[in-house]
């Protein structure tokens, strides 16, 4: 009897690995023979789940972008305040600092190799607009210039510290962000009450 192939979950097995073969060697540098060698498979094989190396490398977006979702709530469990899950996220950025610097230097590369820019790119789309709607559904901003406040402070700081500047603490950003946002959001909404009133 023939094994039957769950052939998504292959995909993704797939996926899960790829990430630091593209870490290692750089988007622009690494091949797909090299690539299917790094994951133990032939290069028809790699090919029959991605057509091409940018094909794998935008499928590749859209699973650490679920992954970051899911590690994201799985560390914010619990929290009550917005001030709570701004500092537990500042300590989870921190925490996975190296591996955000990575994913950081392969995105520019894709982007210098492929000359392209990120929002050419129908699955850079769908990431960014599952972090919007991350920052909505984890800490309630509703807004979208404070949403992408949140989000280039993010990663802004990851520039930062993938510089290796030592005054940049990502705690302690995110705990003075969190301290300034609800002093903020606390102002904005009887503003926002006193309108609504007339």
């Amino acid at each position: 009897m023939p094994k039957i192939v769950d052939h998504d979950q292959y995909r993704k097995e797939l996926l899960s690995k790829c990430f630091d073969l593209f870490a290692q060697r750089g988007y622009s540098a690494i091949t797909m023979r090299q690539i299917a060698e790094g994951l133990s498979v032939s290069t028809g094989t790699l090919y029959h789940y991605f057509p091409s190396k940018q094909a794998l490398f935008e499928q590749l977006v859209e699973e650490v972008c679920e992954q970051d979702m899911l590690m994201a709530k799985a560390e914010l469990e619990g929290t009550q305040t917005l001030q709570e899950r701004l500092e537990v996220l500042g300590r989870f950025l921190a925490k996975n600092e190296d591996y955000y610097i990575k994913w950081t230097y392969l995105q520019v590369d894709f982007c210098q190799h492929q000359n392209l820019a990120m929002q050419d790119s129908v699955a850079w789309k769908r990431a960014i607009q599952r972090y919007e709607k991350a920052v909505y559904d984890i800490l309630g901003i509703q807004d979208s210039a404070l949403t992408w406040f949140i989000l280039s402070l993010i990663d802004g700081l990851i520039f930062e510290r993938l510089m290796d500047n030592e005054a940049v603490s990502i705690p302690e950003q995110f705990s003075l962000l969190s301290k300034m946002l609800t002093a903020f959001l606390e102002k904005q909404l009887p503003n926002q009450t006193s309108k609504r009133s007339f």
